[in-house]
């Protein structure tokens, strides 16, 4: 009878970790576009940053937070990754989001501050964005309606979700936060040497 009962306790607590998400935000408009090149995106200086200067090459997309769970383990990620491949063209683009659990409140400029002094993170911060419902920043919008998560929904579940993208400008693969470095790395190798796969 008790494990009967902390059975249905773990699963309707798993339920709800995944139907929060849903119900938190409106859904995310589709975008149509070939590429992640057809879109604008600023930096953290809210000045234009070219996305077209990444063509060729794979890119890890992800949406930050300075105060979430993930932040430690998320930027560690990241940055093994892009001091590992920075010199086969790979990079990062860092989108930091207040979306979730309000868990990056500051500007762009302490938030700069924050992941160079912290976690020594030298790949590009851009300006901050939505990443789900009617306000998602177009980008993300065309991200998670061409790379879909679990249960195949789009909508982002929380801080530090990272797309690939490969050197056409398309997301290929979709990882979860607290997703290791090793693990994303296998599905980069080959578009390091492939930029179209």
């Amino acid at each position: 009878m008790v494990s009967w009962i902390t059975t249905a306790i773990i699963v309707g607590a798993a339920s709800l970790f995944l139907v929060v998400p849903f119900v938190m935000f409106k859904s995310t408009p589709r975008v149509a576009a070939k590429s992640i090149y057809e879109f604008v995106v600023n930096g953290a200086d809210h000045k234009p940053y070219d996305l077209q200067q990444h063509k060729g090459h794979p890119l890890l997309i992800v949406n930050v937070a300075s105060q979430c769970g993930y932040t430690k383990s998320g930027y560690e990620a990241a940055t093994a990754l892009y001091s590992k491949f920075k010199d086969q063209g790979f990079t990062v683009l860092a989108f930091p989001c207040n979306q979730f659990g309000a868990q990056e409140p500051g500007t762009e400029q302490e938030i700069q501050q924050t992941t160079c002094t912290r976690f020594k993170a030298e790949f590009p911060l851009l300006e901050k964005v939505k990443v789900n419902g009617a306000d998602a920043h177009p980008l993300w919008a065309y991200l998670q309606h061409t790379k879909t998560g679990i249960f195949g929904s789009a909508a982002i579940k929380w801080n530090f979700t990272f797309f690939l993208v490969n050197g056409e400008g398309v997301p290929v693969a979709r990882f979860s936060p607290g997703t290791s470095a090793e693990t994303m790395e296998k599905s980069l190798l080959p578009l390091l040497s492939n930029p179209k796969m």
